[in-house]
């Protein structure tokens, strides 16, 4: 893939459309007063027939699962191991789609594309992976429309990058089938609102070390005896994307919470493969980000003069400019290599994603500062919108794993295959 088909790029401008009537106008509502982001979420998925699609797709998922678990033989292309050799159109146009929303999205307000992405592609994506068909009949499909909102709850106030070493919040059996929950998150995404969280904690075991015991997971709804959800934190940036913590008190949770109905069901692997899903998508958001930067740079040096002429005719300014044009090509290259390898039916391994996410989050960083540096003054002003891009592009050097976790498992990978 080299570049947008024709009917691609006609939804990239339907999205931008959407973008500026129904988000730009509401910007300082979602970034600064506090107003919750899923009213506008929703209106987007409506209006592009995302929950729909969505409703279909999962209701067809499921009817296939059922058949299986009758013992009925399933002849669906979706079952069948990818195959070698090129990808077909619709594969490929199908893995684009859906990065467009978060392209488009990126270039004004990231923090609807965090939140959008932990509810759809974090909570919905670990039931859809690893829940058992009950517990995907229940949950998911009111995540993956949007009808109701998700959060995945695993940093703890403690614990930060060793999220499993040092996680202290436990799942105790009762005796009866059920487990009492006990512990704390923080830095949930969605944490105040969120109708549906999946809680990773550990397994207390008698006789193993703390740090070798199970990590388990349980779907939890709010309002739950001993839950509670804070209000949101204030932020840096990504004001849209509202941020908490949760707590639990002797929470009881039945065996049909636990993830899998499994103690075995989410652990460790599974909440590593979320990481990766998560890592790989912020190169579409660096790519929107560094678009909307280069464009807002590209405007202001050709109209802003100084010394009687326009400061981009200044070399140090086209050498600004000109490395954000490679950034951005780059960028777009990247998500390029990530559709169409979901179009093959394969996934990044995690030091891929890794790799992606370091670069692209250091891109935006370096990207959104040169343009604040390219409007001076201006660009520490909220109201020329660059200073958001900056702030905004800081949040992908840290969530997902910082940039020093992605060195880490970069590194680790190298030398394991050397």
């Amino acid at each position: 893939m080299i570049g947008w088909t024709e009917q691609q790029q006609m939804v990239k401008g339907m999205m931008r459309d959407f973008v500026e009537k129904e988000i730009v106008p509401i910007i300082d509502d979602l970034e600064y007063n506090g107003v919750p982001p899923y009213d506008v979420l929703r209106k987007l998925f409506t209006s592009f027939g995302m929950d729909e699609l969505a409703g279909a797709n999962f209701d067809k998922q499921i009817a296939r699962q059922e058949a299986i678990a009758r013992g009925e033989t399933v002849a669906d292309a979706a079952e069948k191991k990818p195959q070698e050799g090129p990808v077909s159109e619709e594969a490929l146009d199908a893995a684009a789609m859906s990065l467009l929303p978060i392209i488009e999205i990126s270039r004004h307000c990231q923090g609807l594309i965090t939140a959008m992405g932990v509810s759809v592609g974090l909570t919905a994506g670990a039931i859809m992976a690893k829940g058992s068909l009950a517990q995907k009949k229940k949950y998911a499909r009111d995540l993956l429309t949007l009808k109701k909102i998700g959060a995945w709850a695993i940093t703890e106030p403690n614990s930060g990058s060793d999220a499993f070493g040092a996680m202290k919040s436990t799942a105790k059996r009762d005796g009866k089938g059920g487990y009492l929950l006990n512990g704390s998150k923080t830095f949930i995404t969605n944490g105040p609102y969120a109708d549906t969280i999946v809680f990773i904690c550990r397994l207390e075991e008698d006789g193993v070390e703390a740090r070798d015991r199970k990590i388990v997971s349980f779907i939890l709804d709010s309002g739950m005896p001993g839950l509670e959800q804070s209000a949101p934190f204030k932020k840096m940036g990504i004001g849209s994307s509202p941020t908490g913590e949760l707590f639990l008190s002797d929470v009881h949770a039945g065996p049909e919470r636990l993830m899998g109905e499994s103690e075995d069901g989410y652990g460790r692997s599974g909440a590593k493969s979320t990481f990766s899903t998560e890592r790989s998508g912020v190169a579409a958001m660096s790519l929107g980000l560094v678009e909307r930067a280069l464009e807002m740079s590209l405007e202001y040096a050709k109209t802003r003069v100084q010394f009687g002429q326009p400061i981009g005719s200044y070399q140090l300014i086209q050498l600004k400019l000109a490395k954000m044009e490679v950034a951005r090509l780059n960028l777009e290259n990247l998500v390029f290599r990530f559709i169409e390898t979901r179009a093959a039916g394969k996934d990044f391994t995690l030091s891929e994603a890794s790799a992606m996410k370091l670069y692209a989050a250091q891109t935006a960083m370096e990207v959104a500062t040169e343009a604040v540096q390219i409007f001076g003054g201006a660009g520490y002003m909220r109201e020329t919108r660059v200073e958001q891009l900056m702030r905004d592009a800081k949040i992908l050097q840290i969530y997902a794993g910082t940039d020093e976790m992605q060195i880490v498992a970069i590194a680790k990978d190298l030398l394991g295959r050397a």
